[in-house]
Order: structure tokens, then C-alpha cells, then sequence
């Protein structure tokens, strides 16, 4: 397959009149520049390395807008745990595969190629498990496969409910594996790997410091922790006084002096850290997975960008929630969350420069490491994970090329995304998925009959 683009971010430069040649395999075999369009070769305007999405909870869509509604008391993020765990125990698998494909459809057309998703729903509601260990994640893979996503898999360890090896209740049944019911799943879906799609990258998941135990942590990364290792982290104030209460240390401090964290692992939110930490994470050489959008969303408060930039940190994107599923307004979100703490502007780049690019390629290529993906830039061996978007769309129009990535960001949407491939995979098209109908139907029949259950 041949892709020419009449501009091309190559290497993390602007080129005119790029050829691409995509092998079967799905890698980059030949970018050559100047040239003229071959007449079989598919055209676009302008060809981006795609961006991973490096956090989701695909089931979580189909909660969006459920719980904006103002209680007596303050509301927060517990108060949205608690909602989401009555919301789960209605899920079948059915609901889940059908969700997980509107979710991958919707992150493809928004511009993302690729997907680390953080999978904790292992069981029936009460905690039953299924006659299948990986009957939910089988969804999770099909809905991969059928949207042509690239997947990282990230299985959950989920052991206890809270800070001290607390047991698990209610909603927290249905994640809950031991260490060996854990080794089992994984060996289960290492047997799935050679039925995915051939890019298909399985990691592991340690759900958070408070529903595992350090000596737990130790042994399910040494066993596992080859590919990517992610983890929720000092997301909200509560999590740092209980992890401080009852390992003498806060959250990231603790991770950092008794885990060996390193490139291949992603910290999940992080927000809340002292300057120390916020220094020893950048130089760690692991991710830091931002969800602007879900952050605000919950309340969760802002990380620190700027002295984690300074300090040379590595940091991606990913919708969480799914409440919203914007690659654009992730990034513009990140940004403005600096700009309201430190009441300047243009923060999140190195020196001088374009931040709309900073946060773009950052986020590409953060993004593709903390996933275990070979993509994040346009380049010979890499995957061919593209996004073309128009130049011409209203929202661009008027500016010069080394301005269009900050129009990507700060004033445009998804409409600007013309086309998607995944591995070589051409899944958006005009604008559209190829298969936009039949995953919608599904999404729809699926949420209809949730909302019968929700309101019997």
C-alpha cells in the first residue's frame, strides 16, 4: 500500500510531497520525499504520526452524563466510584463487547490509532467468575479486531478494596484475582495473542497501591513485568494520606524507592505530588498517563506539567472515563490546566516553539512507549499508525504550516480527521469508520437495554 501526502510530519519535521509504502506486515518500508503521486497510491492533505490512547476504561461510555447531578453533600470522586459500581453490576458481556467497539470506533475517528486498555471487570456481578477466565477480555480483543485498533491489553490485579489489604465489597467483587487467579489469566490470554490482531500487545495492570500489597506489587511485576506495567497513582488527596498512613510513605515516593519503575512503566494520573517526586518520576524514565479531560471531570486537581517537563518527564494522553473522547481536547485541556494554576500561557514546551507540536509529538511518542507500541513517528520500521487531517477544513484554513498542529489542538475537533490507519490498518475513511453503522446499532441496542435494567 501506498499513502502520498501533500505535507507530512516525518521525524518530527514538516515535508512536502511525501510517498509512504506500507508492508503487509503493517511497518513503514520506504518514506521518500518529493515526489509525485503514483496513480494507484491513496492521497490525503496532511499525514500526522497517530497518537495512543494510553488510558481506558471502555466500559465507563456508557455512563456519560449519568453523574452530573449535584447531591445534598459535597460530591467528588468517591461519591463517582460509588455511582459507577451500582452502574457495573448491570454489565453483561454482551453490553461490554458492544461498548468497547463504540469506544474504539469513537477513539479512531477522533485521531487516535491505538489503545492501552486498563481492564478490571473480570467478573459476573457478586464476584462469580465466568466459566471462561478471560470471557470479558475475549470482548475487549474482538472489539479490537472488529474496530482494527491497535490493542495493548492490560489486565487488572485488583485484590483489595482499599489502603491495608481492606477486603473488596460491593461493585469491587467483579475485579477481585488473587496472585495465582491472576497467573492464570495471563496464561490464558497469552494463548489468545495468535487469534488478535498481529500488533496486539499484552501488559499488566496493578490497579492502584490500595488494592494491592507491596509484597504482592514485587512479585506480579517480577513474573509479568517485561512489557508494560501501569498503575493508578496519588490521583486524588484521600489516596495519598491513606498510602502515607499505612506505608509511611507517600504514593509515588513509596513506588519509586521500593519498584524498580522504569521505561516500560506508566503511572497513571499522578496529580497529586510533592517537587521531589514530581523530579525523581521524570528521571525514572516511565510515563506519566494524563487524562485532562477525566481529571476535570472528577475533580481530581492538576499535575505538574511544568516542572515535570523541565525535568526532562515523559507524558501521554489517555480519555479514562471515555466521557468524552477527544484527542484534541485532551491536549488543549493539559495545557490549559497549567495556564489557570500559573495564570501565564504557552507552558507545556521546551524553551520556544510551538506547544500545540510539543504536546502533539510528546504525547505521540510518550504515548507509543508507554504502551509497548513501535509507533509514536513516521519512520522506516516503525508501524504505519497514521492520522491524515484536512488542511483545508475551516478550523485550519488560515494558517501556515508550522502553525496547523497548535490549529489541531486549541481550535479544532475530530471533523478535521479525514483518515485513520492502525498498523496499516485503513479504518477511518472520509471522516467515518468502516464499519460505523454496525458497531453504532449494537452500541445502541446495548444501551437501551441497560437503561431498562438501571430504571426496573
Amino acid at each position: 500500500m501506498q499513502i502520498f501526502s501533500a505535507r507530512t510530519l516525518v521525524e518530527n519535521t514538516w515535508k512536502r510531497d511525501v510517498l509512504i509504502d506500507v508492508g503487509e506486515t503493517g511497518l513503514i518500508e520506504c518514506v521518500e520525499i518529493g515526489k509525485l503521486p503514483p496513480q494507484d497510491a491513496i492521497r490525503v492533505d496532511c499525514v500526522l504520526p497517530a497518537v495512543a490512547n494510553l488510558h481506558s476504561h471502555s466500559f465507563q461510555r456508557a455512563m456519560a452524563g449519568m453523574t452530573e447531578y449535584r447531591a445534598k453533600s459535597q460530591d467528588s470522586f468517591w461519591t463517582w466510584r460509588t455511582l459507577m459500581y451500582r452502574f457495573l453490576d448491570q454489565l453483561t458481556p454482551e453490553h461490554i463487547g458492544a461498548i468497547a467497539g463504540q469506544v474504539f470506533m469513537e477513539m479512531l475517528e477522533a485521531g487516535y490509532a491505538s489503545v492501552g486498555e486498563f481492564h478490571y471487570v473480570h467478573h459476573q456481578s457478586g464476584g462469580t467468575h465466568y466459566e471462561s477466565q478471560t470471557e470479558l477480555s475475549d470482548r475487549i480483543f474482538a472489539a479490537a479486531k472488529e474496530t482494527g485498533i491497535g490493542l495493548t491489553h492490560l489486565p487488572v490485579l485488583y485484590t483489595y478494596g482499599g489502603a491495608g489489604q481492606q477486603a473488596l465489597v460491593g461493585g469491587q467483587t467483579r475485579f477481585g484475582h488473587s496472585l495465582d487467579q491472576f497467573a492464570n489469566l495471563m496464561q490464558g490470554l497469552q494463548s489468545k495473542l495468535p487469534d488478535a490482531n498481529p500488533d496486539t500487545v499484552l501488559g499488566i495492570a496493578p490497579h492502584s497501591l490500595r488494592a494491592t500489597a507491596p509484597d504482592e506489587l514485587t512479585r506480579v511485576t517480577a513474573a509479568f513485568g517485561d512489557g508494560p506495567v501501569h498503575i493508578h497513582i496519588s490521583e486524588q488527596p484521600k489516596e495519598v494520606e491513606d498510602i502515607s498512613g499505612w506505608l509511611g510513605a507517600r504514593p509515588v515516593e513509596w513506588l519509586l524507592e521500593k519498584q524498580k519503575v522504569s521505561s516500560n512503566w506508566c503511572l497513571i494520573h499522578a496529580t497529586h505530588m510533592t517537587s521531589e517526586e514530581t523530579v525523581g518520576f521524570a528521571k525514572s524514565g516511565a510515563v506519566a498517563g494524563l487524562c485532562p479531560i477525566t481529571e476535570s471531570n472528577l475533580g481530581d486537581g492538576i499535575f505538574n506539567g511544568t516542572e515535570f517537563l523541565s525535568a526532562g518527564g515523559t507524558f501521554g494522553v489517555g480519555s479514562d472515563s471515555n466521557i468524552r473522547i477527544s484527542l484534541s481536547e485532551e491536549l488543549r485541556t493539559l495545557e490549559y490546566s497549567q495556564r489557570l494554576r500559573d495564570i501565564s500561557r504557552n507552558l507545556l514546551v521546551y524553551g520556544e516553539g510551538s506547544v500545540g507540536h510539543a504536546l502533539y509529538a510528546g504525547a505521540a511518542q510518550g504515548g507509543a512507549q508507554a504502551i509497548g507500541r513501535n509507533a509514536g513517528t513516521i519512520a522506516v520500521g516503525k508501524l504505519a499508525d497514521f492520522t491524515a487531517i484536512d488542511t483545508n477544513h475551516a478550523y485550519l484554513c488560515s494558517l501556515a504550516e508550522h502553525q496547523l498542529i497548535d490549529g489541531f489542538c486549541f481550535a479544532a475537533d475530530a471533523t478535521v480527521v479525514t483518515d485513520v490507519w492502525s498498523a496499516g490498518r485503513h479504518v477511518v475513511q472520509s471522516g467515518r469508520h468502516i464499519n460505523r453503522d454496525t458497531i453504532l446499532n449494537r452500541f445502541r441496542a446495548a444501551l437501551s437495554d441497560l437503561k431498562s435494567k438501571i430504571n426496573d
